[in-house]
């Protein structure tokens, strides 16, 4: 197998309210995988993962969600939201032809976006995960999973899989040193008898090598510093 991208994983004080709430929203089956409560991916679509760990600070989320186009349009997508805990912030108050930012149950911000948004349509109900980032690591992951750009202007880059799915984005912004990066961070798998290439290949295309976690995983940083795991399977 070639590398993957498992699961965009998020530390909570609460996993499993966590799970159960974007189990609902996004109609996915919880699996427990030893290393937290997995809503996997199907049909391009990347999975999630929620483990234990310290509670949301007052820092700006790094890496957040974007729901976009599935079975329930944005008004219903956000009432189904709120009803299983969530929050709109701000005014509260969605205008026309525009995005809603909203809190999950633990306090996490995630957008539910406007119906008929060019950008994500066809990408399905979790259309984007969204980072800071710079566009070096943008080129990084593209590299590194073998996903095209299909965003590339200014310091702003996305990519996606060949097979379509969700998009991976970074907002061009240089990653303040001082926030907590370890909250939310990328699960990728390959095959066991591969993984002393891949790190090689990883840390040749600008990863930096961290540690070996308690389980096995081979902890490595991207070009802006970020936490991501590697796991043999």
């Amino acid at each position: 197998m070639t590398i993957e991208l498992q699961s965009v994983t998020f530390r909570s004080q609460n996993p499993q309210r966590d799970a159960e709430f974007w189990g609902a929203v996004l109609n996915r089956p919880l699996e427990g995988d030893g290393a937290g409560i997995l809503l996997a991916g199907e049909s391009g679509q990347v999975g999630i993962r929620f483990t234990a760990g310290a509670p949301h600070g007052e820092e700006k989320n790094r890496l957040h969600l974007h729901l976009a186009d599935g079975p329930r349009d944005q008004s219903d997508t956000i009432a189904v939201c709120l009803k299983l805990g969530a929050r709109l912030l701000g005014s509260g108050h969605v205008p026309e032809n525009s995005y809603a930012v909203m809190a999950d149950v633990v306090g996490d911000e995630f957008c539910v976006i406007e119906d008929r948004n060019s950008y994500l349509a066809g990408c399905g109900p979790l259309g984007e995960v969204t980072c800071d980032g710079t566009r070096t690591v943008g080129l990084f992951w593209s590299l590194v999973l073998g996903w095209p750009l299909v965003w590339d202007e200014g310091e702003e880059t996305s990519i996606q899989s060949p097979a379509g799915g969700t998009k991976i984005a970074w907002n061009g912004e240089t990653v303040n040193p001082k926030t907590a990066r370890d909250r939310r961070y990328l699960v990728l798998s390959v095959a066991r008898h591969q993984l002393d290439d891949e790190v090689s290949r990883l840390l040749a295309l600008g990863a930096s090598r961290q540690a070996i976690s308690q389980t096995g995983e081979t902890v490595l940083s991207d070009p802006d510093g970020n936490k991501f795991v590697l796991r043999a399977i």
